[in-house]
C-alpha cells in the first residue's frame, strides 16, 4: 500500500490534496449555514453552545477573516472554524478566498511533510498501525471524559 503512495507525483497528490481539503471545509461552511438557519428549534442546538464552538469563535473574533487559512494550521477547531464560518454567514466574496489559501497551505503541508510521516509509519507495519489507532482512541476518550468533568 505504501507502494502505492510513494509513487504518486507530487502534483497529483498535492491536487487531491486540495481538492479534498477545498470538499470538507465547504461542505462544513454550508453545514454550518445550514444549522444556523435552524438551530434554535432542533436538537444541533448544542453545537453553539460547546466548547469546541466557543473557542472556533474566540480565534475568528481574533483573528477575523484570517482565522479561515490559520486554522489549516491547527489542530482540533478547523472543522469548527469553518462551521463557525457559515454559522455566522460570512459572505462567499471574503470565505473562498480565505478557505482557498487555507487549503492550498493544507495540501502543502500534507502532500510533504504529512505523506513522509504517514508513508513511514505504514513501513513500519500493520500492528503499529493498530497499535497507534488504539492509544489515540484510548487518549481521545481520555481527554473528552475529562473535559466533561471539568466543565
Amino acid at each position: 500500500m505504501s507502494e502505492m503512495f510513494s509513487s504518486l507525483p507530487f502534483g497529483l497528490a498535492y491536487v487531491g490534496l486540495f481538492l479534498g481539503a477545498m470538499l470538507r471545509a465547504n461542505t462544513t461552511y454550508w453545514i454550518g449555514r445550514g444549522i444556523a438557519r435552524g438551530a434554535e428549534h432542533s436538537r444541533f442546538k448544542h453545537f453553539l453552545e460547546g466548547p469546541i464552538y466557543e473557542r472556533a469563535q474566540r480565534f475568528m473574533e481574533r483573528w477575523g477573516i484570517f482565522a479561515v487559512p490559520l486554522s489549516f494550521l491547527t489542530v482540533g477547531i478547523q472543522t469548527a472554524v469553518n462551521a463557525s464560518a457559515g454559522i455566522s454567514a460570512m459572505s462567499l466574496k471574503r470565505y473562498l478566498p480565505a478557505v482557498t489559501v487555507g487549503c492550498l497551505i493544507w495540501a502543502l503541508i500534507y502532500s510533504t511533510v504529512g505523506m513522509a510521516v504517514v508513508l513511514a509509519w505504514l513501513e513500519l507495519g500493520w500492528q503499529w498501525v493498530v497499535a497507534t489507532a488504539i492509544v489515540i482512541g484510548i487518549v481521545t476518550w481520555a481527554w473528552i471524559k475529562y473535559r466533561r468533568q471539568d466543565g
